[in-house]
């Protein structure tokens, strides 16, 4: 078994590597800096044991898609809290606010302004300033959550005057095409509104844009994406991720 779990860690090592590796050689593909780009390990279904390993390997921050999955490996984790980040990358309905403001440090799923204000809300009852990004659907795919592009700005605007909360940008999670032009257009799309929301909130930090998954991160960095969300090139497939 120790020889298995030496195994797993060396190759968890090597996927780590890869990946960053091919996010240094987007970015150098655009002119950009990779420490710009913040991988984050989309760990669904990835055991909590399995992310100390990845913690120790120097993977930081990750992303969860239901916040009552997050809770047990948050708790199961603690010990390791202030040097690590976890997102909430899956949809949040309002009933959950109380929980997700508690758990994460930032809540990419933000859709409307009323869960907005709700999330203000509980944020503030624990004590925390937690920060955001809104949603927008970018491939108009009606599988996917998320505002329309076009009222990704009138989103963000609902979020003003919400003491606790620090909206930094725009999340979206791409079109499920082979087709890399219609991918490269989503994101290219979202680039465009973050710098629209950069003119009309110019006193917010609105720094961020999280986009691209394990099948097309690549593509989402040589567009500008400053957040890439990666599970199945880091931890394996779902039922592998479970069983390791």
């Amino acid at each position: 078994m120790a020889g298995d779990e030496g195994i797993n860690l060396r190759g968890f090592a090597e996927r780590l590597g890869a990946v960053r590796g091919r996010i240094a050689a987007a970015a150098a593909r655009t002119g950009r800096d990779p420490g710009g780009v913040t991988l984050i390990g989309a760990s669904k279904q990835v055991p909590a044991e399995r992310l100390r390993d990845a913690a120790n390997q120097g993977l930081v921050d990750f992303g969860e898609n239901r916040v009552q999955e997050a809770s047990g490996k948050i708790d199961a984790l603690a010990d390791l809290r202030p040097g690590l980040t976890w997102h909430l990358i899956g949809h949040l309905q309002s009933n959950k606010a109380k929980a997700a403001a508690a758990l994460f440090d930032w809540v990419q799923s933000v859709d409307s302004p009323e869960l907005a204000r709700e999330l203000d809300r509980r944020a503030g009852e624990a004590g925390r300033r937690l920060r955001v990004l809104v949603e927008v659907n970018t491939s108009g795919e009606a599988t996917k959550f998320g505002v329309p592009p076009e009222r990704a700005l009138e989103t963000l605007a609902g979020l003003a005057g919400l003491a606790c909360l620090e909206p930094r940008g725009f999340m979206t999670v791409g079109p499920l095409s082979e087709d890399e032009r219609r991918v490269r257009e989503a994101y290219a799309g979202l680039a465009q509104r973050l710098r629209e929301a950069q003119r009309a909130f110019s006193a917010w930090r609105l720094d961020q844009l999280s986009m691209g998954m394990s099948g097309d991160f690549e593509l989402a960095v040589e567009e500008g994406a400053t957040i890439v969300r990666v599970g199945a090139a880091l931890f394996g497939p779902r039922s592998a991720a479970r069983a390791q």
